[in-house]
C-alpha cells in the first residue's frame, strides 16, 4: 500500500511538472503590505533622505522627466551594424527609433531610466506589459551613444537582442532596482502585470516596509513600532549581508515578489557559485557577478569586516577617500574590533613597492582589480586578494601585476613577490586544488585533494561548495569520507553536497537525503528534493514522500517563479528527465528554446530526446531548427556529424566536424569521431593526427593512443601502430585492442 501511495504521489509530482511545462499558472500576487514610501521618512530622517535621493540607489529607476533623463534626445543618431536609430523629444515625452523584433524600425516611448553613472539606460514597453532595456546607453561621464556589444552581432532574433528574454527588465532586473517589486507574470498568455510599491531602491528596499513605524512616529512613540529590520552597521556583518547581499550578488530568486529585507539567504534565493564562467579558477571575478560572491570567500568577510565598515549606507559612497579607506584599519596602530590585524605602515613603499602618491600604489591597484562591464562601468574585485601571479597563471586569470606590466610575464611577476615577500602566506587564498582538478586528469591524487580542501572548516563555505559541485559533476564516485558534509553549518556546502550521493547505493543515497528535506533551509530542501525525485519509490516511507512532495512542490514553485527565462525551463526539463517524465522535458526544453532560441543546450536535448525515444525524424527536424536559429553552435554540429556518419555518409560527417574543430579546436571528442570516421574511410593519415591533437590536450588519454595506432597500422606504418599500441596499454592495462593490433603485441 505504501509503495502504491508513493508511486500515486510520484505520478502526482509528474503531473504538475507537465502542466506547468505545457501550460502555465498566473504568477501575479499582490506586493506586501504595510509600505509607507519614501516620503514619509524624509520629516523624521532628512540627512539619510538627503544623502539617498543623489546615490545609485535613488537613481536605480526613474521616471523619464527632463530632470531624469541625461541622454541627447535633441533628434540625436546613432548607427550601430547597420542600424539606425534616432533619438527624440515630442511633448516632453522621450521616444527612441530602433530595431525591433522583427529587425525593422519602430518607434518606441521611453518609460523609465535606468541608473547616473557612469552610464544611464532606458526602459521601453514592447507589449504585453514586458519592459525591455535598450542595448544603446548613454555615456554620463563621455557624453555619448554607444553600444554595450559592440563587436558581437546580437541583432533581432538573437536571444541576446534587447528585445529577448536576457533584457527583459521584469525577469532580470526589477527586483534589486525597484521596492516591493511583484513580478504578475502569467506563463499561458506571457503578459506580464507587475507591481510594486515603489519605482526605485527606497528606504523601505533595506528596512522593510515601515507604515506602522510611520504612523507610530506621528504619534510620537517611534519605538513601539521599529522598522522590521534591525540596526545595521559596523560590527553587524550578519544583518548586513543579508540585507545588501541579495542585490549585490549572482543569484536566481525563488519567488516572483521581492522577499523581505534581511530574510535568510538560502529561503529565497539560490547564490552563484565560484565557477566559471562567472569567476576564474582563483576567485577572481570575470563575469558581472555583483560582489557578494567575492566577498564572502575573502578573509576582510571572515573576520568580521562589513559593507558599512567602507560604505555610508544612504549615499553609497566611501567612508573616506582613497587609501584612507584601508588605512582606517590597517595601520601602524592596528584595530582594537579586529585584533588580528598586524600593525604596519602599509603606505610604505616597502608594503607596496611603488612610488609614493602613483596610481600603483593605491591599496585598490593590488587588492582589488577592476574589470569594466558594460563597457565603462568599472568594478573593483572584493575578494581583496594578495597578488598572486603564479596562482593567476595556473589558473588561466589575470593578475594585478601584469595587467599594467603588461610588457611582462606572470612568471617575471610571481618572481618579484618572491624577491619582495618570501614569507608570502597565500593559504588563505590557495585555490590549488580546485585548479588541479579542474584540469581533467582526474586522478586519484587530485580527487583526494579536492576532497580534503571542501572538508577543511576552515576554508570559505563558498569555495568549499564549489569544489563539492566540481566533484559532483565530474561524475566521480564521492568516497564515504565525505558524507558529513551533508550536515556541514553552511547552507551553500549542505546543498551542493546533496549531489555527491548521485553514484551512491540507492538505499544510503535515499537514507542519507531523506533528512535534508526538513532542513532549515529552502536551498537545502530543494536540492535534496531534486536529487530524491528519480529514486526508487520503495525505498521511501509514506512520511518522506510527504516530506519530498513538499520540498519538491517547493522547488517547482521556484522554477515558475522564473517562467519567463530559459534557465527555469531547463532545470525543469532535467526535473523531468530525471523522472522520464518525456513529454514534460521535452516541452520544457522548447520553452526554452523559445526564450533563447540560440540556446545550444536546449535544442541538443530536443535532437537526443527524439532520437532516444525511437523518433528519427522528428530528431532531425529539431537539428533542422536548432542549425537555423544558431548556425555556428557546435553542439549541434556535433550533432549532425553523428547523424551523417549514422546514414553511412563519413565524408559529410568528417566535414561538419573539420568546421565544428575550426570554432573549437579542444573539442577533444570532435577529434575523436573524426579519426574514427577517417579509419572508416582507410584514411590512416587523418586518424593519426586526430589521434595527436587529443595528445597535445590530454598526454594521458589511451583511447587516442588506441586511435593514433590503429591509424598508422591501416597507413602501413607497422612498428609506429606497435609503439602507440604499447602506450596505450601502459596508459590503461583494461584497454581493449583490435585483434591485429593486439597481434603486434604478442610478436
Amino acid at each position: 500500500m505504501i509503495a502504491w501511495t508513493v508511486r500515486s504521489a510520484r505520478a502526482a509530482i509528474g503531473a504538475i511538472l507537465l502542466v506547468l511545462c505545457l501550460a502555465g499558472a498566473s504568477l501575479a500576487q499582490q506586493p506586501a503590505d504595510g509600505f509607507a514610501g519614501s516620503a514619509a521618512c524624509e520629516s523624521c530622517h532628512a540627512n539619510e533622505t538627503k544623502a539617498w535621493s543623489g546615490s545609485h540607489h535613488g537613481w536605480a529607476l526613474r521616471e523619464p522627466t527632463s530632470a531624469n533623463v541625461l541622454g541627447d534626445f535633441n533628434n540625436a543618431a546613432f548607427s550601430h551594424k547597420g542600424v539606425n536609430s534616432r533619438f527624440t523629444t515630442e511633448g516632453g515625452d522621450y521616444f527612441v527609433e530602433t530595431d525591433g523584433p522583427d529587425g525593422k524600425l519602430q518607434r518606441y516611448k521611453v518609460r523609465y531610466t535606468i541608473g547616473v553613472v557612469p552610464l544611464q539606460q532606458y526602459l521601453v514597453e514592447t507589449g504585453d506589459g514586458r519592459l525591455q532595456a535598450l542595448d544603446i546607453a548613454w555615456d554620463t561621464v563621455g557624453k555619448r551613444w554607444y553600444h554595450l556589444y559592440p563587436q558581437t552581432d546580437v541583432g533581432a532574433g538573437n536571444g541576446l537582442h534587447w528585445t529577448g528574454s536576457y533584457k527583459n527588465w521584469q525577469a532580470r532586473c526589477a527586483e534589486c532596482h525597484q521596492t516591493g517589486f511583484d513580478k504578475g507574470f502569467d506563463f499561458r498568455t506571457r503578459v506580464y502585470s507587475s507591481r510594486w510599491s515603489e519605482l526605485t531602491v527606497s528606504c523601505e528596499s533595506c528596512h522593510g516596509p515601515s507604515a506602522a513605524h510611520v504612523e507610530a512616529a506621528r504619534k510620537g512613540e517611534p519605538a513601539t513600532a521599529p522598522p522590521p529590520v534591525g540596526a545595521m552597521g559596523p560590527g553587524r556583518q550578519e544583518t548586513e549581508l543579508a540585507v545588501c547581499g541579495p542585490c549585490h550578488a549572482r543569484r536566481e530568486a525563488f519567488s516572483p515578489v521581492s522577499a523581505p529585507p534581511g530574510a535568510p539567504m538560502g529561503d529565497h534565493y539560490n547564490l552563484s557559485l565560484l565557477s566559471p564562467p562567472l569567476y576564474y579558477l582563483d576567485g577572481q571575478q570575470r563575469e558581472e557577478v555583483f560582489i557578494l560572491g567575492s566577498f564572502l570567500q575573502s578573509k576582510m568577510m571572515a573576520r568580521g569586516v562589513t559593507c558599512s565598515n567602507c560604505h555610508e549606507p544612504h549615499s553609497g559612497e566611501l567612508v573616506a577617500q582613497g587609501d584612507a579607506v584601508c588605512t582606517q584599519c590597517h595601520n601602524e596602530a592596528g584595530r582594537a574590533d579586529f585584533p588580528t590585524l598586524k600593525p604596519k605602515n602599509y603606505e610604505s613603499a616597502t608594503h607596496h613597492r611603488h612610488a609614493e602618491g602613483s596610481e600603483a600604489a593605491q591599496c585598490v591597484s593590488c587588492h582589488m582589480p577592476q574589470t569594466s562591464y558594460m563597457m565603462i562601468d568599472g568594478r573593483r574585485d572584493h575578494f581583496f586578494r594578495r597578488p598572486d601571479p603564479a596562482q593567476s597563471k595556473a589558473a588561466g586569470s589575470p593578475d594585478a601585476c601584469t595587467g599594467c606590466h603588461t610588457d611582462q610575464t606572470q612568471d617575471w611577476a610571481a618572481e618579484r613577490i618572491a624577491e619582495w615577500f618570501p614569507q608570502f602566506d597565500r593559504s588563505w587564498q590557495d585555490r590549488t586544488a580546485l585548479i588541479d582538478f579542474s584540469g581533467g586528469n582526474g586522478s586519484q591524487a587530485s580527487t583526494e585533494a579536492l576532497a580534503a580542501y571542501v572538508s577543511d572548516l576552515s576554508r570559505p563555505a563558498i569555495v568549499r561548495a564549489t569544489g563539492i559541485e566540481m566533484l559532483a559533476q565530474s561524475g566521480t564516485p564521492a568516497p564515504p569520507g565525505l558524507y558529513p558534509l551533508l550536515n556541514d553549518r553552511s547552507e551553500l556546502v549542505r546543498a551542493a553536497a546533496a549531489a555527491l550521493l548521485r553514484s551512491a547505493d540507492p538505499q544510503v543515497r535515499a537514507d542519507s537525503l531523506k533528512p535534508l528535506l526538513s532542513d532549515p533551509s529552502r536551498l537545502v530542501r530543494q536540492a535534496a528534493a531534486r536529487e530524491l525525485a528519480s529514486g526508487d519509490p520503495s525505498l521511501f516511507e509514506t512520511q518522506d514522500m510527504a516530506r519530498l512532495q513538499k520540498a519538491l512542490g517547493e522547488y517547482l514553485d521556484s522554477r515558475q517563479a522564473n517562467a519567463d527565462m530559459p534557465e527555469a525551463h531547463m532545470a525543469i526539463a532535467g526535473s523531468a528527465l530525471g523522472m522520464r517524465r518525456w513529454e514534460a522535458a521535452e516541452a520544457a526544453f522548447k520553452h526554452a528554446a523559445e526564450l533563447d532560441p540560440q540556446l545550444e543546450q536546449a535544442w541538443v536535448m530536443l535532437v537526443r530526446l527524439r532520437a532516444a525515444l525511437g523518433d528519427p525524424a522528428g530528431s532531425e527536424d529539431y537539428l533542422r531548427q536548432g542549425l537555423a536559429k544558431a548556425p555556428d553552435s557546435t553542439g549541434l554540429m556535433f550533432e549532425q556529424a553523428n547523424l551523417e556518419a549514422r546514414r553511412g555518409d563519413d565524408a559529410k560527417a568528417m566535414e561538419w566536424l573539420r568546421k565544428l574543430l575550426a570554432i573549437d579546436p579542444r573539442r577533444t571528442d570532435a577529434w575523436m569521431q573524426l579519426g574514427y570516421a577517417a579509419l572508416r574511410r582507410n584514411d590512416g593519415p587523418a586518424a593519426v593526427d586526430a589521434s595527436q591533437r587529443i595528445l597535445a590536450l590530454e598526454p594521458a588519454n589511451a583511447n587516442a593512443m588506441l586511435l593514433s595506432a590503429v591509424g598508422r597500422y591501416v597507413g602501413g606504418d607497422v612498428a609506429g601502430a606497435k609503439a602507440a599500441a604499447e602506450a596505450a596499454r601502459r596508459a590503461d592495462p583494461a584497454i581493449r585492442l583490435p585483434a591485429e593490433i593486439e597481434g603486434l603485441l604478442a610478436n
